[in-house]
């Protein structure tokens, strides 16, 4: 089989007996739909990152979607965030009819700059949406002093953050809300689809568990406001509560992979990931970067290893957001990102041997 940059079958290996535990639990449970499973990884959650509430939904473009919804996010209004980053941060901005803005990234760890992030902002601005990528905390200190300023809200994307900390504070807990994905390759991640938001706004919390539901609070049959079907499945959250309190192991796990490539790889003219200060990373994702990317992956076809890149195509120069009017050279540093990174397999139980195969192909063919 090639080497890829994920695979799950060694880890469901170790866990299989509590995987199919939790399905079991739930299916005699006799609540298939919002029940005792659900809520109590809502508290769960929440109390992980030291937040009020936790409100979970079907999958992760529908947490930043509904999470600007109860943040009070619509048509018209801009949303300053990157264009590296994964489609869907942007399509669930348009979705609510807001406006994505696009801020360029630092290029020594590929996050929102934060010190052009208020360039980007006008009286349409309404939320500033900070994607925390790859695994590490855009630089939040800056960002909430312009919300403040501004009269701002913060919506966290942290999709590829979970476990990962920022001068000692859970990623998610920085902002006025956060949106998590549970998407099977992430650092917690489901056996299928999953997301959630957390906030410690009693408002916003009540607003999203309307829109999850319908729009319904009191009884199935009253609509409060217009909402949507995007409830978190009971057998998904069973599974998620099992697997939150590996949470720390799988970024301990993950953090010594990447440690091994650093070893590994230091020589090699390679870019390897420089954590920022007062980040802790997870390591989602361990991307490299180099000015022969194309060229290196084709290479290391012929050692039957397989790397992804994220992301190819910078948001802002799909067609799909071509009515934004970004041209090309608009954002100098994602473009020229988007030409060199790419992403050496990264999970907790990739094995040693494995890992050696890769760091070895690379040195050969580098």
């Amino acid at each position: 089989m090639p080497t890829r940059v994920w695979d799950y079958l060694p880890e469901y290996a170790a866990e299989r007996h509590d995987i199919l535990d939790a399905v079991e639990t739930v299916f005699r449970s006799g609540r298939l739909v919002l029940g005792e499973s659900v809520r109590s990884f809502e508290e769960e959650f929440a109390a992980y990152h030291g937040v009020g509430h936790c409100v979970g939904v079907d999958n992760g473009t529908n947490a930043v979607k509904l999470a600007l919804q109860a943040l009070g996010v619509g048509r018209g209004d801009e949303v300053v965030t990157v264009s590296n980053t994964a489609a869907p941060t942007v399509v669930a901005i348009d979705a609510v009819g807001a406006v994505p803005v696009f801020a360029d990234v630092d290029p020594r760890t590929y996050l929102m700059d934060v010190s052009q992030v208020e360039a980007a902002i006008t009286p349409r601005t309404r939320c500033l949406l900070p994607v925390h990528l790859y695994g590490q905390c855009v630089d939040m200190g800056p960002l909430e002093r312009l919300a403040a300023r501004h009269d701002l809200v913060i919506l966290e994307d942290c999709a590829q953050a979970h476990g990962a900390r920022h001068h000692g504070r859970p990623a998610g807990s920085l902002g006025h809300a956060a949106a998590f994905s549970f998407y099977p390759t992430k650092v917690l991640g489901a056996y299928g689809d999953g997301g959630a938001v957390i906030t410690s706004d009693a408002v916003v919390d009540g607003a999203l568990r309307r829109l999850r539901y319908y729009g319904m609070e009191q009884t199935y049959y009253v609509v409060e406001t217009p909402g949507h079907n995007a409830r978190l499945d009971e057998v998904q959250a069973e599974i998620l509560r099992r697997k939150l309190t590996r949470l720390d192991a799988y970024v301990a796990a993950r953090r010594a992979v990447a440690a091994r490539y650093a070893d590994g790889l230091a020589d090699t003219g390679l870019v390897l990931p420089e954590t920022a200060e007062g980040n802790e990373h997870a390591y989602y994702l361990y991307v490299v970067r180099h000015p022969r990317r194309d060229e290196i992956l084709e290479a290391l076809r012929g050692y039957d290893i397989e790397l992804n890149v994220s992301y190819p195509w910078p948001v802002h120069t799909m067609s799909g957001f071509a009515h934004l009017g970004r041209r090309p050279g608009s954002l100098p540093v994602t473009e020229a990102l988007a030409g060199e990174i790419f992403s050496l397999p990264m999970y907790p139980s990739l094995p040693p041997g494995v890992q050696d195969k890769v760091i070895s192909a690379l040195r050969d063919v580098l």
